[in-house]
């Protein structure tokens, strides 16, 4: 049985703070394992959150300048590097199933749950694919900046630039994946919620594109007579996330869904519990861990 002949939910766009939409990965992973209802969703951070990767240092971290700046720090569990959200700038997804109907193969599961991602860039017009080839790190600690590997990393355009980090979380009965689409770029905020950044602005500017970039370059390039302020429409964050919402909801054949109150209430004791904690942001400790 193909994925989209089994029940999906599309969650749109809803703005939370990092740790309850980390808690709500766990809790969509324990419903499709539990209740059998799988879940693609797409999702904002309010307010601005720094999410660690799992083995990241805390001393990456520019703890200092997050609490002045009102950003929120917690840590995924998946891997990877850091990587700023805020409401702009980025759109996040979550893609949720049994484990049981994926690959066993981790790089086969991340082609097919890509699909809907890709989906959602060739639906802007934007050519994006898996680097083809590995380029070395600018700055380890931030996910933008690290070494490009053609497994999961997304680049975009004709000089390869990153445009989206994806990074999958494979329990015993369910697999999560979720992703970030870059929309738009603040790079000197970006580096300065990490701690001594060796590098400049402009560098991350050099390695990381944007869905707004690229959609307007098409636009561009299909247009020859454009106005300054016709440009500046271009490709807008509406269309943009429902560009990813309507990949995801086809690609699943998923039907318009919701969080149920008991998935809302286990989620917000999660985040409280783990996802909001010391231990598991600071020292990588599962205080609900039995």
């Amino acid at each position: 049985m193909a994925l989209s002949d089994r029940e999906w939910r599309l969650i749109r766009e809803e703005s939370r703070h990092g740790p309850l939409n980390m808690a709500l990965d766990e809790i969509a992973a324990a419903t499709a394992a539990e209740e059998g209802v799988r879940t693609v969703r797409v999702y904002q951070w309010d307010p601005s959150t720094l999410s660690l990767g799992y083995r990241q240092d805390p001393d990456t971290v520019a703890w200092d300048y997050c609490e002045r700046e009102g950003i929120t720090v917690t840590r995924r569990p998946t891997g990877g590097g850091g990587i700023y959200h805020d409401r702009w700038g980025d759109i996040s997804y979550s893609i949720v199933a049994p484990a049981d109907e994926l690959p066993g193969d981790l790089m086969e599961t991340y082609e097919m749950l890509c699909e809907p991602v890709f989906d959602a860039f060739e639906r802007l017009g934007i050519d994006a694919r898996f680097t083809d080839e590995k380029l070395p790190e600018i700055h380890q600690p931030a996910c933008y900046l690290r070494e490009l590997h053609p497994a999961h990393d997304i680049v975009a355009g004709a000089e390869g630039r990153k445009i989206s980090g994806n990074a999958q979380y494979r329990r015993k009965d369910a697999v999560i994946q979720h992703g970030s689409l870059k929309f738009d770029r603040d790079a000197e905020r970006h580096l300065a919620t990490f701690a001594a950044p060796d590098t400049a602005p402009e560098e991350f500017r050099e390695r990381v594109t944007t869905m707004r970039e690229q959609g307007r370059a098409t636009r561009d390039r299909t247009s020859k007579r454009r106005s300054r302020e016709q440009a500046e429409g271009d490709v807008s964050r509406d269309e943009a996330v429902e560009a990813v919402e309507e990949a995801l909801r086809e690609w699943a054949d998923a039907d318009e869904g919701a969080w149920t109150d008991e998935e809302l209430t286990r989620a917000d004791e999660r985040a409280e519990e783990k996802f909001e904690a010391s231990a598991w942001v600071r020292d990588r400790e599962d205080p609900t861990d039995d």
